[in-house]
């Protein structure tokens, strides 16, 4: 079994470690043994042992690199990765990537700072702002501001399509209408926890759970044909335009 992980403290080992403890289970089985080696052998190799350890024996994160330590006094795993043993003691040894926990630890992992997210509109003041507000058109929460929208420049429409079946519908697209049918933003703090940890899947409203839309790291084709990356997409269908007018306190709303 082999394991790509550089003795850093920002590399991932938590995500592997039910399969090296696996590995080492059944290499003991039959009354067997299993070499453990990293390039120093004192900080990826250890960690693999510790949480062999914790898992099989029950013993704490920290009880378990003392053991290790008690046989090899030159053990010294990084910061980060006494962190990860932390972190799968916290799981109850075991990788659960649906736990809170481990969907953080993944964000985490992508390094984005907070500054990426875009201000929920529901925690600043509404009133002196002039610019355009977008609600879930089934519960009206407030979802993202104009200044949230990322333009980006009109494809070619179907023939950007050409990947796939192309259908009458799409051939008719250029009757006036828009081919944009979606607005492409930026992420928003309601969004963390969806984010956490995948790499793609559904935004649904943090009111009322209505599908919004879908999100992906990897991008995402927009209907005019147009390559967007990273693609948080928001159905024009799905949301309402809601413009404050300047006199008195009447508010307008597009569907």
């Amino acid at each position: 079994m082999h394991v790509r992980a550089r003795d850093e403290p920002g590399a991932d080992l938590l995500s592997r470690l039910d399969e090296c403890a696996a590995f080492l289970g059944a290499a003991r089985a039959g009354g067997g043994a299993a070499l453990v080696r990293c390039h120093a052998g004192v900080s990826r190799s250890v960690a693999v042992v510790a949480a062999y350890l914790m898992k099989t024996q029950g013993l704490g994160w920290e009880e378990a690199l003392a053991a290790v330590r008690a046989a090899k006094p030159d053990a010294q795993v990084n910061p980060g990765f006494q962190a990860q043993l932390k972190l799968y003691e916290a799981m109850g040894c075991a990788v659960d990537t649906s736990s809170v926990l481990y969907k953080r630890y993944r964000l985490e992992m992508l390094n984005l700072p907070r500054e990426v997210f875009a201000v929920d509109p529901t925690t600043v003041c509404q009133t002196l702002n002039t610019e355009v507000l977008y609600r879930c058109r089934k519960c009206r929460r407030a979802l993202f501001r104009s200044s949230s929208i990322l333009s980006h420049t009109e494809g070619m429409g179907p023939t950007a399509f050409a990947h796939k079946r192309i259908t009458e519908s799409a051939r008719l697209s250029g009757n006036g209408q828009e081919k944009c049918t979606s607005h492409f933003i930026e992420p928003v703090q309601w969004m963390e926890p969806a984010l956490l940890g995948v790499m793609e899947g559904q935004l649904l409203c943090p009111k009322c759970t209505s599908k919004l839309g879908s999100f992906s790291w990897r991008g995402d084709q927009c209907s005019c044909g147009r390559w967007v990356t990273p693609a948080f997409q928001i159905h024009k269908s799905r949301v309402d335009e809601v413009r404050t007018l300047p006199v008195g306190n009447f508010q307008t709303a597009k569907t």
